[in-house]
């Protein structure tokens, strides 16, 4: 909202006031603001997969953490702090370091990450739904059952789109309450549980002795350990709230460090206590987590208590994915309505949601929920459709970690607001160049099926992630070469790239020269230094120099003479002060160092 202000002109006297209030806003203290980042990351869903290797389980959360995690934490609130009042996101980071063509595959690869990301989570809503009876035969009957799992896919996923379409306010404290109630509380209970069943002396079917290293030289055993980089996924988010901090320099590292020191006792001791209550060998990612509840509340004599744990685990995923449905195709959208998009996917309804967008959306997760029919098991599609999603968003990482340090050589002047070490760009290779190679390594054991699971036929495990990935991969480029001057929305005030500014200048001001040689009369143009705005006469207007490709193509100052003004015409498109990222570019958008 206060960007939307300031950019349409409100008067200088309530500019000041606006930001006077947003300097005395409240501040987040360091350990909310790390309840916040747990909040945001903790999900019980995936502790069966860890559940499997016992106390080496512990490593690789904690190894995950170290390479990834934090990483991802400290690389985002420097980046998020740059572009604060810019928009793009991941579109806007990337962009930035690599040019247009690689900052769209980044947010293309989020927005469908997240899109495989709903038939993996709803899977787990169904079987929680389908252990709200009360004998346990049947729940795990009907929670195996693909069938029963595709439609109650399919009925919630579209049930949650139609109600996003509506716009309703009430969402979001739907998925705050959702949070607590099918997340913390559960998660809480689960550790309680098992402290109190080790205390009054119950067996443990995991052995405490073991090692805490895995077994490194069974390569199959850490394949699924890729999965867990899934868990801290989402961590970039919390960028936003760096300058929400009191000396963010000092506290938001760490916030960062004790919110990721949380995160991982909640993973481990979570995982801990369905290791003690299942055996290994009986383990199972969707179903484990609701059969080790029932098994301890059977232990402390209140069956009784498994359908209301069921009720809260599934009623959290629902309000997570109603608040979801509309939330990830929101940054694709902004960065369509540019001109990276056809207008078909920039239509919204009355209300302002990206209808057209929120339906392929649903399309594509019908499609895939499909895969239930042709795999063996839900398991194993959960298994396929975890690590398809796991490998898509890598990419994104791999292009943010690197993006972060090439920027600190590309805009070296640029203000951080926070920033990884007080000086030199040392500590900086090593935090993302940590958080690359971590990425790297997981993107790499994401590809090989795991020995643990049945995954059945190894050609359709391959061809799924493999034919998968490419496709998600080329089809931004497509998008991109196809792209169109039209698709750009009239009313998108989507800033240009540093790299584009800079090209502004020095065009406008040879396009002046020309103009003021066809007119001696004519004002000159005066470009103003970074922002390479025209500044001649009320409603001049200054032709798209934003694109590095913008100097050759003849583009000039308007507003001199008919014939200058028709020049600009022919040289380029024209836009109105702000050059538009969606237009005049064709290859030539790679940054210039």
């Amino acid at each position: 909202h206060t960007r939307f202000c300031l950019s349409r002109g409100l008067g200088d006297v309530y500019k000041r006031q606006l930001m006077a209030n947003i300097k005395n806003a409240v501040k987040l203290g360091v350990f909310t603001l790390a309840i916040m980042n747990v909040t945001a990351v903790v999900s019980l869903r995936g502790l069966p997969a860890e559940a499997v290797y016992g106390m080496s389980s512990a490593f690789y959360y904690l190894f995950a953490a170290i390479v990834f995690l934090i990483p991802t934490s400290l690389v985002a609130a420097e980046l998020a702090a740059m572009f604060q009042d810019k928009q793009g996101g991941v579109f806007r980071w990337v962009g930035e370091a690599y040019g247009k063509k690689l900052g769209f595959l980044a947010i293309w690869v989020q927005w469908i990450e997240s899109t495989i990301w709903y038939p993996t989570v709803l899977t787990f809503g169904a079987v929680s739904i389908a252990f709200i009876g009360m004998n346990d035969v049947h729940d795990m009957s009907l929670a195996n059952n693909k069938y029963y799992t595709l439609v109650v896919v399919l009925i919630i996923y579209w049930l949650a789109t139609f109600i996003s379409l509506k716009g309703m306010s009430w969402v979001g404290k739907v998925a705050k309450i959702g949070g607590m109630v099918g997340t913390i509380i559960p998660a809480a209970l689960l550790i309680i549980l098992g402290i109190i069943y080790l205390a009054s002396g119950g067996h443990s079917n995991m052995d405490f002795n073991s090692s805490f290293f895995p077994d490194f030289t069974n390569f199959d055993n850490v394949v699924l350990a890729a999965s867990i980089f899934l868990f801290y996924a989402g961590m970039e988010m919390g960028g936003i709230h760096v300058k929400d901090v009191e000396n963010p320099s000092k506290n938001y590292p760490k916030a960062v460090f004790i919110g990721a020191l949380i995160t991982v006792l909640i993973f481990v001791l979570g995982t801990f206590a369905l290791g003690v209550i299942i055996p290994a060998k009986d383990i199972n990612l969707t179903q484990s987590l609701l059969v080790g509840f029932d098994n301890y509340f059977r232990y402390i004599h209140a069956s009784w208590l498994s359908p209301i744990i069921a009720v809260a685990l599934a009623f959290g995923v629902l309000a997570g994915v109603l608040t979801w449905v509309a939330g990830p195709s929101k940054g694709i959208f902004a960065v369509g309505k540019a001109g990276y998009m056809p207008p078909f996917f920039q239509k919204t309804n009355k209300l302002g949601v990206q209808k057209n967008i929120l339906f392929v959306q649903g399309i594509a997760v019908t499609v895939l929920s499909l895969l239930f029919v042709v795999m063996p098991s839900v398991q194993s599609f959960y298994q396929i459709l975890s690590q398809l999603t796991v490998i898509l968003y890598l990419i994104m990482y791999l292009l943010m970690f690197s993006g972060a340090i090439a920027l600190r050589y590309k805009m070296k002047k640029l203000n951080r607001p926070f920033r990884i070490g007080k000086s030199g760009n040392g500590l900086m290779w090593f935090v993302g160049g940590l958080g690359f190679c971590g990425s790297l390594l997981a993107f790499i054991l994401s590809f090989i099926p795991p020995s643990q699971i049945s995954t059945g036929s190894n050609t359709v495990w391959f061809s799924v992630l493999i034919i998968g990935a490419i496709i998600v991969v080329i089809a931004p480029f497509i998008i991109y070469a196809s792209k169109k001057p039209s698709w750009v929305d009239p009313n998108s005030n989507f800033e240009p790239f540093h790299w584009e500014v800079q090209a502004q200048p020095a065009t406008v001001n040879v396009s002046a020269s020309n103009a003021n040689a066809a007119r001696p009369t004519a004002t000159s143009a005066h470009t103003g230094g970074a922002t390479g705005a025209s500044t001649a006469k009320p409603g001049a207007t200054v032709s798209n120099a934003a694109a590095p490709d913008a100097a050759s193509s003849g583009a000039t100052a308007s507003g001199a003479t008919p014939s200058s003004s028709s020049s600009a015409t022919s040289g380029g498109n024209s836009t109105s002060g702000k050059a538009s990222p969606g237009t005049g570019d064709k290859d030539k958008d790679a940054p210039k160092s």
